[in-house]
């Protein structure tokens, strides 16, 4: 499995793009900005969306996704896979009509060009080689990580979280573990802020992780724009027992 970096930025600028991951060819996580450096042809491949959560910075470009692959996506709808409090906030602020058309309901509403398909925690969803968990995080918003699975490596997406046991305690319940995505914004200096918007800084991420009993590579998202040099080293100073790496755009990691 190849997990193609689309997007990892906690904002934007200059060669920065928000959350979303690429799965193979077929498979999202999250809609952030760098959704739009895929082709149309790349665009047209996508078979399912699995959304974290409804922050803009995660969800900006489904409804531009929606639009451009239209006339494929009538005869190939997306799946879109997410919380059921997440798909009623996109059902009433974003697919409202006033904001942007109400793609659940065309070309109708028995054959419409995205499907939502309710998951909640403890769900898994198998297609493929691949297998996906949902697990609860702890966000400003209803929220959710991902496990996958494809046979012969795991890999976990926090999303956006903070301090919780509900990631770590998923983690350790599997046999192993190869890869963690996870996400840092903000630095020690700005713990008040990640205390209020519920992102990890590092102190508080080294704490959490000493609750994984795994001891698998780390990738560090969600950066702050500027603040990236100063996070990434706050972690190193902070975590011995991980090799950490900074997540970049672009970037093709393979399990």
């Amino acid at each position: 499995m190849n997990i193609r970096v689309l997007g990892c930025s906690g904002g934007i600028g200059s060669g920065h793009r928000t959350t979303s991951l690429l799965l193979d060819d077929s498979v999202l996580i999250d809609c952030g900005t760098g959704l739009g450096d895929l082709s149309l042809d790349e665009m047209s491949r996508i078979q399912h969306v699995f959304i974290t959560h409804c922050h803009l910075d995660h969800i900006a470009l489904l409804p531009m996704l929606l639009d451009t692959s239209y006339d494929h996506l009538v005869n190939h709808p997306i799946t879109l896979h997410c919380k059921q409090e997440t798909y009623e906030i996109l059902s009433q602020h974003i697919f409202n009509w006033d904001v942007w058309p109400n793609f659940f309901e065309l070309p109708s509403a028995e054959t419409p060009v995205i499907i939502y398909e309710s998951m909640q925690p403890g769900d898994c969803i198998e297609f493929g080689d691949k297998i996906v968990k949902m697990v609860e995080v702890n966000h400003t918003v209803p929220a959710a990580a991902y496990v996958i699975n494809n046979g012969t490596g795991t890999i976990a997406f926090t999303g956006d979280t903070f301090t919780n046991d509900t990631f770590w305690d998923a983690l350790n319940e599997e046999p192993n573990m190869d890869i963690v995505i996870v996400e840092c914004g903000f630095t020690n200096e700005e713990q008040n802020i990640g205390r209020d918007a519920k992102h990890y800084y590092p102190q508080a991420l080294a704490e959490d992780l000493k609750k994984l009993k795994h001891r698998p590579d780390l990738y560090i998202t969600h950066l702050q724009p500027g603040r990236e040099d100063r996070i990434i080293e706050q972690l190193n100073s902070s975590i011995t027992e991980f090799n950490i790496h900074q997540l970049s755009s672009g970037q093709i990691i393979s399990i």
